[in-house]
């Protein structure tokens, strides 16, 4: 063994350390191996600094840009609307459907923000379904894991696949975006067909999901108390039509309609008092709880178990109740709300007015208001963001959501198309295609160059820069190969099937205790070069450690993982029972499926 060789291989036990350890983050490690390597002569000044501009990190920002002009355009909401009308009582259904529809996603986003983009989406479903959202998340998440191996752009590791391939062998032949699509279509057949037979008892059992009745946050809640419950009410047919002014339900009862969903007609989120409730509609209502039942009851009107009508339209994604202060600027001071014709002007129910340690709620439309009044406020996140610029309000807490481009979520798809056609048709590389697609969603205002910016992941970036060059530092002192050869010596030359197992195995292990680029960028020139000294194709070998890579269910570690760790309520223990099965599962469909492709 050289000396560059023992060097490389403490830098690389000083990364696994860092990464394991988390002594600093893990862009800092990235940026440690672009200044550590060269300044111990391992590579070159220009090799160090390479993974900076390599395929890999253009596909990431591309597929990050993808991300950020479909949340931007509202695609995600979309897409929910639609999956709430297929939604039965059936939890198995509702399982099976979300899980396919994050792995689809996953396929052209990276996996983690396939995941946080349909999160809420999923949660809205479990509430409106009354399922246990423990029993939805962790199999989201699985789903969006394995659905990363649906298409090369679909997890880091096999965006940096071909790239690694390059540094030990240049004359390898890239792989094509959809090479991995049918291991990936069996991998998430099995996986999905694992659910229907053994999700009820593997997954935990988790408590029943509640409606959405508290879109407040807890410091609001121990402010105004029974203030911010919604329900859900309807109108049977034989109500005579009458005003909100007629009825004063605010009034008698302190309760505050915002919402009106006549039947065959168009919602109405802040209605005023000259709107009129008819036999048939459906309406939304703010209140105490108890005062609401006697509401319902002296009118005859029958509250839901919970919001269905209303449960896209005021979910926590896209609406809230928020706390907004009169600053001495505002033209509200010494105006009432009613002069104001506030409802009717900003879209925004008001439904209380604090002044000092008095809360005031009935004919808060006629209060005179003054400098340092509290106006707490029920509507859509896009009407808060209007208003906050409109009336110089000072809103307590952040306004969650943002402003919207649902008109442009064609462009947006469209944008993604243009980068499948430059890549199926023409056969543009695809890091050009995939930046090409993302330059389009600038230029047709799905985001601004500065949102573009914003959106992207600096963190990956640069650990995929810094990581890249340690892999050629690992190839280009030949430690990888003697790694190899030593392993070789001893175990013998062993058979393509058996060999590919043991990468697929290992691969599997590391990534439950490191990162899986940091995997896939040492294991995949090792890969290759057991491939080479045992007459296997080195590309193969490469393939089952990027695809293996993904093979991460039995701990919290995986970023995915860690994402629905807290809003399921899960445990390592959880991970450990439902991951287990597949895990294994994963590991014997991906070599069958391989073996049935290449022959072996």
């Amino acid at each position: 063994m050289t000396l560059p060789m023992i060097l490389v291989l403490a830098v690389i036990v000083l990364a696994i350390l860092l990464f394991v350890f988390e002594f600093v983050r893990v862009d800092v490690v990235g940026i440690i191996m672009m200044t550590l390597l060269p300044l111990l002569g391992l590579i070159t000044p220009q090799e160090a600094i390479s993974g900076l501009s390599s395929n890999a990190v253009v596909i990431l920002v591309a597929i990050i840009i993808f991300g950020a002009g479909l949340e931007k355009t509202g695609a995600m909401n979309s897409l929910a609307r639609i999956l709430l009308k297929f939604v039965g009582p059936s939890e198995t259904w509702i399982m099976l459907l979300i899980s396919a529809t994050v792995a689809s996603i996953s396929s052209f986003m990276q996996n983690i923000s396939a995941a946080a983009l349909f999160m809420p989406a999923a949660k809205r479903i479990c509430r409106q379904a009354s399922v246990p959202a423990a029993r939805i998340l962790m199999p989201m998440g699985f789903s969006a894991i394995i659905g990363g191996c649906l298409t090369l752009i679909g997890s880091s590791p096999l965006i940096l696949l071909n790239d690694v391939m390059k540094i030990t062998s240049p004359a390898a032949e890239p792989f094509s975006l959809f090479a991995v699509t049918p291991i990936g279509l069996a991998l998430l057949g099995a996986f999905l067909l694992y659910l229907l037979l053994f999700g009820r008892f593997i997954l935990p059992a988790g408590q029943q999901a509640k409606g959405v009745n508290g879109p407040m946050s807890k410091t609001l809640q121990r402010t105004y108390h029974d203030l911010g419950n919604l329900f859900e009410l309807y109108i049977p047919p034989t109500f005579a039509p009458k005003t909100l002014m007629d009825l004063e339900i605010r009034a008698y009862y302190f309760t505050t309609v915002i919402g009106v969903a006549p039947q065959g007609g168009t919602k109405n989120f802040a209605p005023d008092i000259d709107t009129e409730l008819r036999g048939g509609d459906t309406i939304a209502v703010e209140g105490p709880p108890e005062l609401v039942k006697k509401l319902a009851a002296a009118y005859r009107w029958e509250i839901k178990n919970d919001l269905a009508l209303f449960a896209e339209d005021l979910s926590p994604a896209n609406a809230g109740i928020v706390e907004a202060v009169i600053s001495p600027r505002s033209e509200m001071a010494r105006n009432t709300l009613r002069s104001f014709s506030f409802r009717k002007k900003y879209g925004v129910n008001p439904l209380a007015v604090r002044r000092g340690n008095k809360t005031f709620v009935g004919g808060i439309s006629d209060i005179i208001l003054q400098t340092g009044d509290t106006l707490l406020l029920q509507g859509r996140w896009d009407k808060f963001h209007f208003l906050k610029e409109q009336l110089d309000l000072v809103f307590t807490e952040e306004v969650h959501g943002e402003i919207l481009k649902t008109d442009k979520l064609k462009y947006a798809i469209g944008c993604m198309l243009v980068s499948l056609v430059l890549i199926l048709a023409f056969h543009v590389q695809l890091a050009i295609a995939l930046l090409t697609g993302a330059l389009c969603m600038i230029l047709t205002n799905v985001l601004t160059i500065d949102e573009a910016y914003e959106s992207v992941d600096w963190m990956t970036v640069f650990l995929l820069g810094g990581i890249i060059p340690l892999g050629i530092a690992f190839e280009k002192t030949g430690a990888a190969g003697f790694i190899a050869e030593n392993i070789i010596s001893v175990s013998g030359t062993v058979s393509p099937l058996l060999l590919l197992s043991a990468l697929a195995v290992l691969t599997a292990f590391f990534t439950l205790v490191v990162s899986n680029i940091v995997t896939a960028v040492l294991m995949i020139p090792l890969a290759m070069h057991l491939a080479t000294l045992c007459g296997t194709d080195p590309r193969l070998a490469a393939l089952v450690v990027a695809i293996a890579c993904s093979n991460n269910f039995i701990l919290p570690t995986h970023q995915v993982n860690a994402l629905v760790l807290q809003p399921g309520g899960y445990q390592t223990m959880d991970y450990f029972k439902a991951g287990s099965g597949i895990t294994i599962l994963f590991l014997m469909v991906m070599l069958a499926t391989i073996s049935l492709l290449y022959g072996l």
